[in-house]
C-alpha cells in the first residue's frame, strides 16, 4: 500500500482484476505523521512530537484532566460513562477527553453536571492526534517510527501499563505533586495489586477552598461495582490502612508520577 497526498492505492497480487484506485480522504494529521521528527529525547517511548512542550498546553491539559476526573465524582452514576469501572479506566477517560475538542456536540455526549470554561490544548485534539486514537504506550523501549503501525500504542492500558510506559517517576513526596500527577501503589497481597490515584490539587468545583484532594475509583469488589472517592490529603494520610499512605516509608507506595507528554526535554 502506498500513500500519495491523501490517496491510497491498493494492488492485490492474488486478484486477477486490474489494480483499483481507492480514493480516501485522510485527516491532515495522518499526512503530517510521516514527516514528523521521530526523536524520543527522554527514551521513555513517547515521541517528542506528542509532548505538550508549550506551557499553555501543559496547563490546559492539567486543568481539563483534573476537572473531568473530579466531575465524575459529582456525576450521577447512571450518567457516568460505562467504561469507568476501575482506577485505570477513570484515568484513561480523563486523559483522552482532556485532549478532545470541547464543542457543543462533545458537551451533549459528556452529560457533565457542570461545564468548565477552560482553554483547549492547542497542539492537537483527540482523535486527530499524531497517534490517532491509540494514546497509550503498551510496551517497553524508546520510540521507533514503526511503533505507529505495529501495536506499540493502544486505546487501553491498565494501571501498571500507565505507570511503566506512559508516566515517569517524580518523587515519593506528596507535597511536590502537581495537579494531574498520578500516585501509584502496589500491594502484593491484593487480587489487583496495582492501583492509581489522581492528584487533583485544589477543587475546580469549589475554587474558594484551599484543600488539596486526590481522586480514585476503588474498582470492583466481588459483586459490588466500586465507587469514585475524593479524599483530602489529610484524609488520605489518616486512611485506616497504612498501605494507602503516600509516604516514603510505605513500601506499597511507588511514588508520584507525571505524564510523559508533560515531560520537559531539552
Amino acid at each position: 500500500m502506498f500513500l500519495f497526498l491523501g490517496l491510497v492505492w491498493a494492488r492485490s497480487a492474488l486478484s486477477r482484476h486490474p489494480a483499483r484506485r481507492l480514493e480516501l480522504t485522510l485527516h491532515p494529521a495522518e499526512i503530517r505523521t510521516a514527516a514528523l521528527d521521530p526523536s524520543d529525547s527522554a527514551g521513555d517511548g513517547t515521541p517528542d512530537f506528542l509532548r505538550l512542550d508549550d506551557e499553555h498546553d501543559q496547563q490546559a491539559f492539567r486543568r481539563w484532566f483534573t476537572f473531568l476526573a473530579e466531575a465524575q465524582y459529582f456525576q450521577r452514576v447512571p450518567d457516568r460513562p460505562a467504561e469507568i469501572t476501575d482506577c485505570a479506566a477513570l484515568i484513561r477517560y480523563a486523559y483522552r477527553e482532556a485532549l478532545h475538542v470541547h464543542d457543543d456536540g462533545w458537551a451533549e455526549q459528556a452529560h457533565l453536571p457542570i461545564l468548565a470554561g477552560l482553554e483547549l490544548v492547542a497542539k492537537y485534539q483527540y482523535p486527530y492526534t499524531p497517534l490517532g486514537a491509540g494514546l497509550f504506550r503498551v510496551r517497553p523501549g524508546p520510540f521507533r517510527p514503526r511503533d505507529l503501525a505495529d501495536g506499540a500504542f493502544a486505546q487501553f492500558a491498565d494501571a501498571q501499563t500507565l505507570q511503566r510506559f506512559n508516566t515517569h517517576f517524580v518523587c515519593r513526596e506528596l507535597a511536590r505533586a502537581l495537579p494531574g500527577d498520578l500516585l501509584f501503589f502496589r500491594r502484593l497481597t491484593a487480587r489487583m495489586p496495582f492501583h492509581s490515584m489522581i492528584f487533583l490539587g485544589h477543587s475546580q468545583m469549589n475554587r474558594e477552598s484551599a484543600v488539596a484532594y486526590v481522586l480514585y475509583h476503588t474498582g470492583p469488589d466481588g459483586s459490588k461495582p466500586g465507587e469514585i472517592r475524593r479524599l483530602s490529603e489529610e484524609e488520605l494520610m489518616r486512611h485506616p490502612d497504612p498501605q494507602w499512605h503516600p509516604i516514603e516509608g510505605n513500601p506499597s507506595f511507588l511514588g508520584v508520577y507525571r505524564w510523559n507528554i508533560l515531560r520537559k526535554v531539552f
